[in-house]
């Protein structure tokens, strides 16, 4: 359906003035906070506007929220990589710290390598993150997460050829 059908928009204005309040308050109880939530609330009718189906959602708090959930899920895992990154910085001294501009790439850097990974497995993950960027040995890292080395290349494989997949729908 095409975004400016006017059934589309008129389903889209329904559900946006109907659920709008309940959802970004069900947010706010998630989130603790006012503004998050109302971010949130906007984002998710932005994927509801993208996906072009709110003609035809029979559930519309149950759809909603399903895409809150995710959108919540990514604000938790982007914060927490963020507080990793500060916790980091802080460990280097101060001469040695990049400048604001690079902080910044670099943070971006590291959230696009993490929604890069998204959907291996922990292990997968951290065999991959070991390798690549702590230049650790297979054998190191089968030992530091008690696993064989046999699995090790398995889980290289896997991140490399996931790695590989998601570069060429990129192009």
């Amino acid at each position: 359906m095409p975004a400016d059908d006017p059934l589309l928009r008129s389903a889209v204005h329904s559900l946006y003035c109907d659920h709008h309040g309940w959802l970004q308050g069900w947010l706010r109880k998630r989130l603790g906070n006012s503004f998050d939530a109302a971010d949130l609330a906007q984002d998710t009718f932005v994927r509801v506007l993208k996906a072009r189906s709110a003609s035809e959602i029979r559930e519309p708090r149950h759809y909603l929220s399903t895409i809150a959930k995710g959108l919540l899920v990514d604000l938790f895992r982007r914060r927490s990589l963020e507080q990793s990154y500060l916790d980091a910085l802080a460990c280097v001294p101060e001469a040695e710290q990049p400048s604001l501009e690079e902080q910044a790439i670099l943070l971006e850097a590291l959230l696009e390598i993490d929604r890069m990974l998204d959907g291996l497995g922990a292990k997968v993950k951290q065999t991959f993150i070991l390798s690549q960027f702590e230049g650790m040995p297979y054998p190191d890292i089968a030992q530091r997460l008690g696993i064989s080395l046999r699995s090790v290349n398995n889980y290289m494989a896997k991140a490399m050829a996931h790695c590989c997949l998601l570069q060429g729908r990129l192009l």
